[in-house]
């Protein structure tokens, strides 16, 4: 099944890939910072850790990643160095203390929800 409905623009709320795309779009920020709290990464190996600790769940592109650590750096959550490997300029994001803070919110207000999704008296076994 499709994730949009042929004759219209309107999703197929129906279809498991129209929410694991939703779902993905939604974790990536949540994602990046978090492979950002054990060490420096580059833009693709933070790809590759969100992709590894996920187990395939969430499996951010470039046109995902490099804006929204764009916004994190100019808010003060990650911090960058520049260096030139093979003469190209590579950027090894850090996250910052503002960043790990960032964080803990972010991880809170997930375990809030999912222990609303846990506790929904309409969840039905699949």
């Amino acid at each position: 099944m499709e994730a949009m409905s042929k004759n219209t623009e309107t999703p197929d709320l129906t279809s498991s890939e129209y929410w694991s795309n939703t779902i993905k779009m939604s974790l990536s920020k949540f994602f990046i910072l978090c492979v950002l709290q054990d060490k420096e990464l580059h833009g693709y190996d933070i790809a590759k850790e969100v992709e590894r600790r996920t187990e395939g769940g969430c499996t951010p592109k470039e046109g995902t990643i490099y804006p929204v650590l764009k916004q994190f750096t100019k808010g003060g959550y990650v911090t960058f160095e520049s260096e030139t490997v093979s003469g190209r300029e590579r950027k090894i994001y850090s996250v910052t203390e503002k960043g790990r803070k960032a964080f803990q919110v972010a991880l809170a207000e997930w375990m809030k929800i999912t222990r609303c999704l846990q506790d929904c008296s309409c969840m039905v076994a699949a």
